[in-house]
């Protein structure tokens, strides 16, 4: 087929422009056009008041090839990528060792339905519990400050990505075309079939607890394996190779060939690999608050007279401010039309992180406004990250009054280094609940100064981020690992270990739902490839 891209119509564009658009640039009249579908569509909204929609589209015609060849220097027309994913090798009938896939977050989930797939029987082992008693467990703790250490926003089948926005889009290099896979198996797993073309698609906590069942049943039918309820708390390594592992009752488990897909919050298993000598180094992170505002007021700012569209549905916004002091503050984990959540897997501790569900249609808007913390802000060692994350979670805990309540302040009162006494006009949508406080504490000086300076700077690119009533809650520390598990970047394997294979969040390798099930694709790739090596 043909791919035209950057194709740019109106927002309220009738039926037949996108059809009279191929006709156009191809130059072919009616007749030759056999068939057409939209690949991607996204919008262009810096023109409030002349909003644009952007199409990708995949042209079918009578006559592909010759019109490949006479646009060849051509930008906008191009040959069809091949979209379909091809298994790079398959399991042997005589294969006897079962890989391992630690972890069944989104990097878990793709990299044992992936060797599934391909006939490697995994097994999965999970910490925390199937993705319905976990949900159960997380709503628990919200309304009544019960926590499971075990099942919660962090730990359980279908990992943190489970309780968030459910964003399917990512900013990773893909020629390969992964994320197709990815998205593919999620529709068929039950997601609406608009993902495959909205340019930021997601899906939702609620969308995703039953697709997480239905690909789970997938691998179970495939000969795969998952346990949940099973923390791995040892791994067997001789002489430089992973032999198996140890679970928390007592139970091993033998294989050369583990996938370590933890996740970025499984601070213990950080430390038991640690102690074990699988080489870790400390890398960058960030921290800071989650910021509520009405979503009709992102919506206005950004959408202006369009604002309430179907198709641009609940605006999102993506921020960045590079601060006088040398920290760089922006924008994470935009959830629109959601709610802000206690995302804590320790107890006495007070952890936010922002949800929504596909629809978007809660009152507020909700994202993380964070600052680069760099190894050099905790000197101490691979691991002095985890604890400088405690130290705050800990504090903001004694801050929101000991019972798992965030601190939270209005946003003006922040600009003005004061304690309100009362809120304003937004709502906090944080369960359990907050307590009005001075957040000046809550971070570092160095953060707290570079938020000051950044929350006015966001106000000139998002008319009304600054509002007095604007609402901040804390702390947000889990934007991503502390740690980098090192790999070899051709075998995917731990550069100390041999047939470790760390992956995803947890080691540093991605940052959100489809970066982490595209590196779990790689990783059983791997796997399966390394598998085989080592049985001919």
């Amino acid at each position: 087929m043909i791919r035209l891209s950057n194709i740019q119509l109106p927002l309220d564009h009738d039926a037949t422009a996108i059809e009279k658009s191929i006709l156009s640039i191809l130059d072919i009249p009616a007749e030759k056009l056999v068939s057409f579908n939209v690949f991607r569509r996204g919008y262009d909204a810096r023109k409030k008041t002349n909003i644009m929609l952007i199409y990708t589209l995949d042209v079918e015609t009578t006559d592909n090839q010759s019109l490949i060849e006479q646009f060849a220097e051509h930008q906008q027309v191009k040959a069809t990528p091949d979209l379909e994913y091809h298994p790079v090798t398959q399991a042997s009938a005589t294969l006897t060792e079962r890989p391992i896939v630690i972890g069944f977050g989104p990097c878990g989930l793709l990299a044992g339905l992936v060797l599934a797939q391909m006939g490697y029987k995994p097994i999965i082992l999970e910490r925390g519990k199937e993705v319905r008693e976990r949900t159960k467990d997380t709503f628990g703790f919200w309304r009544k400050k019960v926590l499971d250490t075990e099942s919660n926003v962090q730990f359980g089948e279908g990992g943190a990505g489970t309780f968030s926005d459910g964003k399917l889009y990512s900013q990773v290099k893909d020629p390969k075309q992964y994320s197709r896979k990815v998205l593919n198996e999620f529709v068929a797993a039950g997601a609406p079939d608009e993902i495959l073309f909205v340019s930021k698609p997601h899906i939702g906590t609620f969308k995703l607890v039953a697709m997480v069942e239905r690909m789970r049943a997938q691998i179970i039918e495939l000969g795969g394996e998952i346990r949940f309820s099973a923390r791995v708390d040892d791994m067997h390594i001789k002489d430089g190779q992973i032999t198996g592992v140890t679970l928390s009752d007592g139970e091993q488990l033998h294989s050369k060939h583990i996938a370590l897909a933890i996740g970025h919050s499984a601070r213990d298993t950080f430390e038991m690999i640690y102690k074990k000598g699988v080489y870790i180094e400390a890398k960058p992170f960030s921290v800071g608050f989650r910021i509520e505002h009405e979503q009709s007021a992102i919506d206005n700012a950004r959408f202006g007279p369009n604002a309430g569209n179907e198709i641009l549905g609940a605006a999102d916004y993506k921020l960045v401010h590079h601060c006088k002091n040398g920290r760089s503050v922006y924008s994470f984990c935009m959830c629109p039309g959601g709610t802000v959540v206690a995302a804590t897997s320790e107890e006495h501790r007070v952890v936010t992180n922002g949800m929504s569900q596909y629809s978007r249609n809660e009152r507020n808007a909700n994202s993380a406004v964070v600052v680069g913390i760099d190894p050099s802000d905790y000197p101490g060692g691979p691991l002095a990250g985890i604890e400088f994350q405690r130290k705050l979670e800990s504090h903001a805990y004694i801050m929101g009054g000991s019972n798992y309540d965030a601190p939270a302040q209005t946003v003006g009162a922040f600009l003005r280094n004061e304690t309100p006494e009362e809120l304003g006009t937004i709502n906090p949508s944080f369960k359990p609940g907050i307590k009005l406080t001075n957040l000046a504490d809550a971070l570092p000086d160095f953060c707290i100064e570079a938020i000051r300076e950044a929350i006015p700077a966001f106000n000139k690119k998002i008319r009304g981020f600054a509002f007095d009533d604007a609402l901040l809650t804390g702390v947000e520390t889990r934007t991503s690992a502390p740690i980098n598990i090192k790999r070899d970047p051709k075998s995917f394997e731990s550069i100390n270990t041999k047939g470790l294979f760390p992956a995803g969040e947890g080691a540093g390798y991605a940052g959100g739902i489809m970066s982490a099930a595209i590196d779990g694709i790689k990783i059983a790739e791997a796997m399966a490839l390394s598998i085989n090596a080592e049985n001919t």
